[in-house]
């Protein structure tokens, strides 16, 4: 996988290709990265990349001549994304799938975006991280390669990603390591048990409570996807059963 990043500020994007996992990914030639400053495809002396927007309006657009150079400097055959609060939400699903990709070039907005002419001209895919703002596109663009690059073969060992929260469609389970106390609370009987299939069902019953109570429209969604096994189908339905009766005392 190779990342390429259009952006006002490299140095935020390049400390994290530097640090960590990412920098063995790369190290190992798992991971490919390429920072592309917009500022050095700007017209003037000054390196101007905004202006103010037809039609009058607060704050300052990203000017379309330096995007546009800046996009075919670029080059590639990769996947060109712009990181705006109005694009289609991201999710672990969208992650599976921006990880198989063989290259993501990702345009970091700034001020209050980037001319529309760039997003018709240029870019395959709007994705918005969340329902909020970001002043930094840079932050949202990290988002997406922390999410994706974790996925691809040999960057992290699989067996990590089984049973994660979102896969399967639950939340993880809780985790726990020494000291077997720590103030007044102690890790669970079970998983000091050593038996491995009572830790395997402990480990499932919680993911399942923990998805209700936190993310129970994920509970609805797998139910309406068929995401779950009937052993999974069956402590949900025993889950609510009980938090129902609770209700009622």
């Amino acid at each position: 996988m190779k990342y390429t990043v259009l952006t006002l500020f490299p140095e935020i994007t390049d400390a994290f290709f530097a640090s960590s996992i990412m920098a063995k990914a790369i190290q190992r030639g798992i991971i490919e990265y390429q920072a592309v400053n917009i500022r050095d495809f700007a017209l003037d002396k000054h390196k101007t990349c905004d202006d103010a927007p037809y039609g009058g309006g607060p704050g300052m657009l990203m000017l379309p001549e330096p995007l546009g150079r800046a996009l075919q400097a670029a080059g590639g055959a990769g996947r060109r994304i712009c990181l705006s609060p109005s694009g289609r939400p991201f999710n672990q699903a969208m992650a599976r799938e921006l990880a198989g990709e063989k290259e993501l070039i990702l345009l970091c907005g700034r001020y209050e975006g980037i001319d529309q002419r760039i997003i018709d001209l240029y870019i395959d895919d709007e994705v918005s991280v969340g329902d909020y703002v970001l002043s930094s596109g840079e932050a949202a663009a990290l988002v997406i390669i922390d999410a994706t690059y974790r996925l691809i073969d040999k960057v992290i060992c699989r067996e990590s990603l089984e049973e994660e929260s979102f896969s399967g469609g639950l939340l993880e389970y809780p985790q726990y390591t020494r000291p077997e106390i720590y103030d007044t609370l102690k890790v669970p009987e079970v998983l000091l048990s050593g038996h491995h299939e009572h830790i395997r069902k402990w480990r499932l019953e919680k993911r399942v409570e923990k998805t209700l109570k936190l993310r129970p429209d994920l509970i609805s969604f797998g139910k309406e996807q068929g995401l779950f096994n009937g052993e999974i189908n069956s402590i949900i339905d025993r889950q609510i059963l009980a938090d129902r009766e609770g209700d009622k005392q």
